[in-house]
């Protein structure tokens, strides 16, 4: 999968107001007869290494051989797309199909920039998978469909496990302690290489506490970071963090983890998938030795939760190709193409039944099962400030990680967190 895709999906940003308005249209309306929606063309903006070319030129032709109009894909750069979407939502003749970051949805949604897709949920969507389709509804509809995603996993080095006498992979969180451990022990390597500030795996062990980092008080958001729930998992955080020798107050790509992973000398990362192709390149050496397992939870039957970042195809409000629109979703989605998307570019589909597709992609296989019990960032408009640098999330991790309570941690910065959701409303 695209290194920059990866790292841009999940990543929100802050959104001005829009106001859907009228789009153009190649024959002044959408209108079908005989002829299907001859002379019409429909314009998808994609994402830079979202649509590879097979399935593109596959989906093309059976696009326009079902409906008799023209399929066109327009290929976006992650930077700067927000205030870009933004923008067209707002203009005369938007893209009729946007692909939206799953953690961006909510806020084109509130802006009144989205189509209402309840009814092709209806039709196409029951076995989607639940969680991957949560980011797509906003105040009970559903704005977007779910597309693809992908979450994080843990990257490891058989020879290090080997050289510890560590011969399966863990399967519950404290098995996966016991083998730290064991590294720890028996070895010069570094058991685990991880910073203080990797937030978004710290949000997944959130979400696998069954909490959230905001919570509801009257008509606005506050944070919820003192809840016991999110003090727990930054304890479970601060025990991996034990065994790792990384910065405190440093994210994961400070300096690269994986770059650090591929001198060989450390027992594991948790990272996305892509990232082991990072390492390689650094250290085409590593390559035999890198091996790829869940996040176990803290029984075998359920992994930890993570982070889902990925993307939704959304239909802008302002398009007068709506039902054409959603004859490109039909296609576009169905398990023929959808199924082809997860295989080609090793990200998690959004129905289970789906996952076969990804046989033979150790990242991809190990990040499958435990996509059902991920989830996101909390999924409301005013969540986009808070991720701003400088983030208190981080600065809530360092502090506990430098001996701070987690409540005593959630109390020095829950004020700015407060004052960034209170802005955004």
């Amino acid at each position: 999968m695209n290194r920059k895709l990866i790292a841009a999906v999940g990543v929100a940003g802050m959104l001005m107001s829009v106001a859907a308005c009228g789009g153009d249209d190649d024959n002044g309306g959408e209108k079908t007869g005989a002829d299907g929606y001859k002379g019409q063309t429909l314009t998808v903006w994609a994402m830079d290494g979202s649509t590879p070319p097979g399935w593109t030129k596959d989906l093309t032709a059976a696009f326009e051989k079902k409906t008799k109009a023209k399929l066109k894909f327009e290929t976006q750069q992650w930077t700067g797309i927000q205030q870009k979407i933004t923008t067209s939502l707002s203009e005369d003749n938007p893209p009729d199909v946007i692909e939206v970051g799953n953690t961006q949805t909510p806020a084109y949604a509130a802006t009144g920039g989205l189509a209402d897709l309840s009814d092709l949920k209806s039709e196409i969507g029951a076995d989607w998978t639940e969680a991957l389709n949560e980011s797509a509804v906003y105040d009970g509809k559903q704005y977007a469909a779910p597309w693809y995603f992908a979450n994080r996993v843990v990257v490891y080095n058989k020879k290090v496990w080997a050289d510890a006498g560590i011969k399966d992979t863990p399967k519950t969180r404290a098995e996966f302690f016991d083998a730290l451990k064991a590294i720890d022990k028996k070895t010069d390597a570094e058991p685990i290489y991880l910073p203080g500030q990797n937030w978004y795996f710290f949000d997944g062990l959130t979400i696998g506490q069954g909490a959230d980092l905001v919570k509801k008080e009257g008509d606005k958001y506050v944070s919820n970071l003192a809840d016991p729930k999110v003090g727990k998992a930054m304890e479970t955080y601060k025990e991996f963090q034990s065994y790792s020798k990384a910065p405190k107050d440093k994210d994961e790509a400070t300096p690269q983890q994986a770059e650090v992973f591929a001198k060989g000398n450390v027992g594991a990362f948790i990272g996305m998938g892509w990232e082991a192709g990072t390492a390689i390149a650094a250290n085409k050496k590593i390559e035999k030795d890198i091996g790829y397992f869940t996040i176990p939870g803290e029984t075998a039957e359920k992994p930890e939760g993570v982070f889902l970042g990925g993307s939704n195809f959304a239909v802008a409000a302002g398009s007068k190709k709506q039902e054409l629109a959603k004859e490109f979703l039909k296609l576009a989605l169905s398990d023929k193409f959808e199924g082809a998307l997860a295989k080609e570019n090793g990200v998690i589909p959004n129905k289970e039944s789906l996952q076969t597709n990804l046989k033979g992609n150790g990242a991809a296989e190990a990040a499958a099962p435990a996509a059902a019990g991920g989830g996101t960032t909390p999924l409301i408009p005013e969540w986009a400030a808070v991720e701003n640098d400088p983030n208190p999330i981080k600065a809530y991790m360092t502090a506990v990680l430098k001996g701070k309570s987690p409540a005593a941690a959630a109390k020095q910065v829950e004020g700015e967190i407060n004052k960034r959701l209170a802005q955004s409303s």
